[in-house]
């Protein structure tokens, strides 16, 4: 034979004897569906207070739950070691419906365990995030979900979500599809959990909420789910014309949109936090409040600290309009709260200005490409530069549930169909 002839079929006998390289076909996906996050939490290093010792995640079972948007048939969950520095093994993942947001019961029957590329358990390496492969799974929309994780060894530094306004359940040993957990160790933290997905209609679509405290809830129900993005999801599904919108919030208390504050600066999670997000059309851009109060919390600077700051920060806002359009997401501004009578700010007129300043620029048309006016909406007619008593959570920063209600209810729905 000539050797041309002979390498041919070699060639030939190597690709009959190695199907699964030169046969097996990409899983096919319906072009009439595609993921969109229906839930999602900012990944964060806990401070010490909130955080678990080591031995509390040796052999442990975990039990989190949350509140989804939209709904859906099929899911998928995602886990997140974005700030362990070693891989992290997580020996089990079930998903299960809970019988009331604040408990740990769950209905044995909904009780189905997730894989990971078709297996059991998974191995996160440090800094990355894992997404579970997809499930049957009825999930109603503002239904709420238990996603029970087990560990056989602690993470090197956790991950986590400090401020979840939801309880979560922990006990020793193997019990992801216990139906109850007695005698759990109860803390308000979300630990390794950052998304579900559901496979939804082409049409439908994410708002992520990229904030603070304000936005990640600081004086909102523990398990009431009434922060304003729980309101605007609430209206959203409550309107024939917007069901296909789910709203992903992405706060973190003490977030920054220039330095670090309890989590990432806004401008370095952008990426993990917004662009990432399966589904993410929109973007509601809420940041602002934590850096002029910072600027002035230990001693008033000169007029001309306050403009250069000022500054910088419109700089910020700018750079996330510039890259969140080159997702061809639609960005919304929304204009920073009144916070004179802060005791942990205490700012002065120098700093009013500031915000002032700001929200102009916010509500100037050609910066974002609309604008929610949270400032109007529970601010105090009488005194603007204050948020409005029946509003206030008592530290005249944070707003109370009714404050959280109007703000959800002084976002125009006609945004997001335009």
């Amino acid at each position: 034979m000539h050797p041309a002839g002979r390498i041919f079929t070699l060639i030939a006998a190597l690709a009959l004897t190695v199907p699964s390289l030169a046969k097996t076909p990409h899983p096919q996906t319906d072009p009439q569906t595609h993921w969109v996050g229906t839930w999602a939490a900012s990944q964060e290093i806990p401070l010490r207070v909130n955080s678990l010792p080591p031995e509390d995640l040796t052999d442990a079972t975990l039990r989190q739950i949350v509140h989804i948007s939209i709904g859906g048939t099929e899911l998928r969950v995602h886990l997140s070691n974005a700030f362990g520095t070693e891989p992290l093994h997580i020996t089990a993942a079930h998903i299960a419906v809970p019988l009331s947001p604040a408990a740990a019961q769950i209905d044995p029957a909904t009780d189905r365990a997730l894989t990971f590329a078709g297996k059991p358990d998974v191995i996160i390496p440090a800094g990355a995030e894992y997404i579970s492969d997809p499930i049957p799974f009825t999930a109603a929309p503002l239904s709420n979900l238990a996603i029970t994780i087990h560990y056989d060894q602690p993470p090197t530094c956790e991950t986590a979500h400090a401020g979840s306004r939801s309880t979560s359940y922990l006990v020793h040993g193997d019990e992801v599809s216990a139906a109850d957990l007695p005698n759990a160790k109860k803390f308000d933290h979300w630990y390794q959990l950052a998304g579900v997905d559901v496979e939804a209609p082409a049409n439908t679509a994410a708002i992520v909420t990229l904030g603070d405290s304000i936005t990640d809830g600081h004086a909102a129900t523990t398990n009431g789910n009434d922060r304003w993005p729980d309101v605007l999801a609430a209206r959203l599904q409550a309107a024939p014309a917007t069901r296909n919108l789910s709203v992903l919030n992405q706060g973190i208390g003490g977030n920054h949109l220039l330095t670090d504050g309890l989590g990432p600066n806004a401008l370095a999670r952008f990426d993990r936090d917004v662009l990432a997000q399966p589904g993410a059309k929109f973007l509601i851009v809420f940041e602002g409040v934590n850096d002029i109060g910072g600027l002035t919390r230990l001693n008033e600077v000169s007029p001309a600290e306050h403009a250069a700051f000022t500054d910088r920060i419109l700089a910020a806002y700018q750079q996330i309009i510039l890259r969140a359009h080159d997702r061809g997401l639609k960005v919304i501004g929304a204009t920073i709260t009144p916070y004179t009578g802060s005791d942990y700010y205490h700012p002065g007129p120098l700093s009013e200005a500031d915000r002032q300043a700001i929200n102009q620029w916010i509500r100037t048309p050609g910066h974002f490409d609309a604008v929610i006016d949270f400032d109007r909406a529970i601010r105090d007619p009488a005194h603007p530069n204050r948020l409005l008593p029946a509003y206030d959570s008592g530290d005249h920063l944070h707003p109370s549930p009714a404050g959280y209600r109007a703000m959800g209810d002084a976002i125009p729905l006609t945004l997001f169909t335009r």
